[in-house]
């Protein structure tokens, strides 16, 4: 599903060079639930966004589902995020003036999809989120777990190889938070393949492997044995 090698993300500094990311490798298998977990600073948002083909390494390979990432355009990296990589935010990204349905659909719209396969998908991955009866809401008319729920129908009716969540718990209460981290946990029982990007260990042990990052490397990887609580950072 996933392998990155030796991958660094650099960035030039005047005559200082700066290291992001400095020779991760790692590798994650479809329908894994993996968390990558580290705090401010330690290069688990660069690692995201490389992952999530918003950014590209300066060094490294990159394989995501069969296709070498590292070297393709940004039109060959647009088409890579419509298709196969279903993004959940912190803060939602949805658009106040559509309705539930029509932030679901946008994707699909740039996906080239019918109105009819839109509506078709839409409605399946609102019905996965329990929001059906929410439909025609507009966000500023929903709770924040309604919203992150809305989101993740959103990158669910993609049909996503990946789906991501960036710190999907950080706008929401701890009651809400733990709500959004049980539907993570149902799509993984379905057979989704997720990263979940926390600084929140008690957000990452309840992924079924977590990996620690700091300072652009990774410290520690339980390989998906999950008994009990990593240690803090």
């Amino acid at each position: 599903m996933i392998t990155i090698e030796n991958l660094s993300k650099i960035y030039e500094m005047g005559k200082e060079k700066v290291y992001a990311l400095d020779k991760v490798s790692l590798s994650i298998k479809e329908g894994e639930f993996t968390a990558i977990v580290g705090p401010s600073g330690s290069g688990k948002s660069t690692l995201m966004n490389i992952l999530g083909c918003l950014d590209v390494p300066t060094e490294g390979k990159y394989i995501l589902d069969g296709n070498e990432v590292e070297n393709m355009n940004d039109n060959q990296l647009a088409d890579i995020r419509n298709k196969k990589i279903g993004f959940i935010f912190q803060r939602y990204n949805l658009l106040t003036k559509l309705n539930v349905y029509e932030n679901v659909e946008i994707p699909l719209i740039y996906g080239g999809l019918s109105a009819s396969e839109r509506k078709e998908r839409i409605t399946d991955a609102l019905k996965q989120v329990g929001l059906l009866d929410r439909i025609s809401h507009k966000p500023t008319e929903l709770s924040g777990g309604q919203q992150q729920r809305v989101a993740i129908a959103r990158a669910l009716a993609t049909n996503p190889a990946v789906i991501m969540a960036d710190e999907p718990t950080g706008a929401l209460d701890s009651k809400t938070g733990k709500e959004v981290i049980e539907l993570l946990k149902e799509l993984h029982k379905a057979g989704r393949t997720i990263i979940l990007i926390t600084h929140d260990l008690a957000i990452a042990n309840q992924a079924a492997r977590r990996i620690q990052i700091r300072d652009g490397h990774i410290i520690s990887d339980d390989g998906g044995n999950n008994n009990e609580n990593i240690p803090t950072i």
